[in-house]
């Protein structure tokens, strides 16, 4: 049996210019000395990591590889989940996602999708040349305004994105295909894929490619009010990546699940520190064990409160105790009777109906 791998930290929320998270071997060092085993690495900021030279240079990849391993880490993913969101935007929200982009492609959608779809096209070789077997993203949205029904919806519409949606994915999956490398899309609000229901969607538009897979985090699920542990029974098969991130949910007379333009400290939902909301981490993990998940338990850490330095160090002993060594024997063992094909079929009474006999 899998066992997951861990503690895992994503990086993003982390670097700055101030040491030492301003640069890979400074912030590898300090993961290290929390007790982190891997870095999941954001390919958006050149103080960390550069993926166009990445893509270009061999030597380079194994510049950052020794870098993580003389920390004593490993690359659990690269992270292209702001790429990925401009692969499709929707015209309502060019203005603010335009930050995601450089410059030179700003105000310019067409142009903007094509350099996003080009980014993400490179990690798959990049990923490779890593020896990385998955990759973090986000799916993009063309349908995000009309997640709720009203106005009505024209036959088709949904239909028509996600369609849209899969042709401008499908070249991108078939170079993950290629290289060998799941692409795992976090499943999040303001993305076309945000719960099963539309990942199975996109399923279906892209003929169920085998690319085409889960970053499993619970804590958006939490803020929907999904099921989040049906999920990994349901999906199981799918989920390559996990982000663990906790979260709660506390409605009241005045706010719920829409959060009624709130900022985060004051909305029902929140994102919190792990051990500070509601997410069942023990059986999060443990559904996961069962189901062969054997990738690494990134954290992921977004909380409206707490210090960022407090919520890592916290964070990785957090994710140590949920760690399963899975077992090599069965608790019953002791009392095994083995192994024998004629007594099972005495136990069972067929070897008098073997011999023929009757009741006559």
């Amino acid at each position: 049996m899998a066992k997951i791998k861990g503690p895992g930290i994503f990086l993003a929320q982390f670097v700055n210019d101030a040491a030492p998270f301003n640069d890979l071997h400074s912030i590898c060092q300090w993961a290290a000395s929390l007790g982190y085993k891997a870095i999941q690495l954001p390919t958006t900021d050149h103080r960390l990591f550069d993926l166009d030279k990445a893509y270009q240079s061999s030597t380079y990849c194994d510049e950052i590889k020794g870098i993580v391993a003389d920390a004593g880490l490993s690359i659990s993913e690269l992270s292209t989940h702001l790429q990925g969101q401009l692969v499709a935007v929707h015209p309502a929200y060019d203005r603010q996602f335009d930050a995601f982009a450089p410059e030179c492609v700003r105000n310019n959608p067409k142009a903007r999708a094509a350099w996003a779809s080009e980014q993400v096209t490179m990690a798959a070789k990049v990923s490779e040349r890593l020896g990385l077997n998955a990759h973090a993203t986000f799916s993009g949205a063309l349908l995000w305004p009309s997640f709720y029904p009203w106005p009505q919806r024209p036959a088709g519409l949904v239909d028509e994105g996600f369609k849209e949606l899969a042709a401008r994915w499908l070249p991108i999956l078939n170079k993950f295909e290629d290289a060998g490398v799941d692409l795992c899309f976090e499943l999040h609000p303001g993305e076309d894929l945000h719960d099963g229901v539309t990942f199975e969607r996109f399923l279906d538009a892209t003929n169920h490619h085998v690319s085409a897979n889960i970053l499993y985090d619970p804590s958006h699920f939490v803020l929907q009010q999904l099921d989040y542990l049906e999920f990994i029974d349901i999906y199981h098969d799918r989920i390559k990546a996990f982000h663990v991130k906790d979260a709660e949910f506390r409605p009241n007379g005045r706010s719920g699940v829409y959060g009624g333009y709130q900022s985060w400290i004051e909305r029902p939902g929140r994102f919190r520190s792990l051990g500070d909301g509601q997410v069942d981490f023990l059986q999060i993990f443990s559904k996961l064990t069962q189901y062969g998940f054997g990738g690494w338990a990134v954290l992921e850490w977004e909380c409206c409160l707490k210090h960022p330095e407090d919520g890592a160090r916290e964070g990785a002993g957090f994710i140590s105790r949920h760690l399963i060594r899975t077992s090599d024997r069965a608790f019953d063992d002791f009392a095994s009777s083995g192994s024998d094909p004629a007594l099972n079929r005495q136990i069972l009474g067929l070897d008098s109906l073997d011999k023929g006999e009757t009741c006559l």
